[in-house]
């Protein structure tokens, strides 16, 4: 894997903390060059110190901004003078709400970010990919992509929507040699997560729910989004990588 990526630029959205700062921390070690963006630029300096590599640029990306989106992409590739993957991780985790109890503007905000930011960053990236060089998108959906539950109408939405979008753009890239894959990740930790927010009584439960009897790392969601930029992958198109350490239906 670290041959086939090694020079490759790489963009991150949500690169501050969580799977984005990991995936970061993973890409570097296996020589990419990494444009490193979140919706605060601050909040990017200690995944860039992190790092195995001097080869970053950091930028405040609100990606549900379309404007600023193609901004970022236009600056990383006149920096790098190319970019080979885009990981769309940025989004906004789940709360649990009735729908009638749902606050103003909840609805919007997570379709603007989940799902928006996801097309903006792609509608952004592809006039700056080139075809048939191995090029690929990496998007971040959820188990809650994939199977329903109670409480999160919203956020189910938005993940059933980025399978549905990830997989109608692999087949309209594909003939470019353009890949666009998913990863599904279960419960993970990270300061984010919604167990991880409510509380030790709620891991605890998530933790029983799961085969291996623990939740998942933001480096274990790392090594499979690597894996899906690499040559190993390269007849991967269109697929959602459940991970989520045998989660009980």
């Amino acid at each position: 894997m670290s041959s086939s990526l090694n020079g490759k630029v790489v963009l991150i959205t949500g690169a501050a903390s969580g799977i984005g700062r990991a995936t970061a921390i993973k890409l570097s070690k296996l020589g990419c060059a990494l444009a490193l963006t979140d919706i605060v630029e601050t909040d990017l300096g200690e995944t860039a110190e992190s790092c195995h590599t001097e080869k970053i640029i950091t930028a405040a990306l609100d990606v549900s901004n379309a404007d600023q989106s193609e901004l970022v992409l236009k600056e990383t590739v006149e920096y790098f003078g190319r970019l080979d993957h885009i990981f769309n991780c940025a989004g906004i985790n789940p709360t649990p709400y009735p729908l009638l109890d749902l606050p103003e503007g909840y609805f919007d905000k997570l379709v603007a970010v989940n799902l928006k930011g996801t097309y903006n960053v792609t509608k952004a990236a592809l006039p700056h990919l080139k075809e048939h060089a191995g090029c690929s998108f990496v998007n971040v959906s959820s188990i809650l992509g994939l199977k329903p539950s109670k409480l999160q109408a919203t956020y189910c939405a938005t993940k059933y929507a980025i399978i549905g979008f990830s997989k109608s753009m692999a087949l309209e890239l594909g003939e470019r040699g353009i890949r666009v894959n998913v990863v599904a990740p279960g419960f993970i930790q990270t300061p984010t997560n919604a167990s991880v927010v409510a509380g030790p009584d709620f891991v605890k439960s998530a933790e029983q729910s799961v085969s291996l009897g623990r939740l998942g790392t933001a480096a274990e969601i790392a090594d499979v989004v690597a894996f899906l930029m690499s040559d190993e992958a390269k007849y991967m198109n269109g697929s959602v990588v459940e991970i989520n350490g045998g989660l009980a239906n």
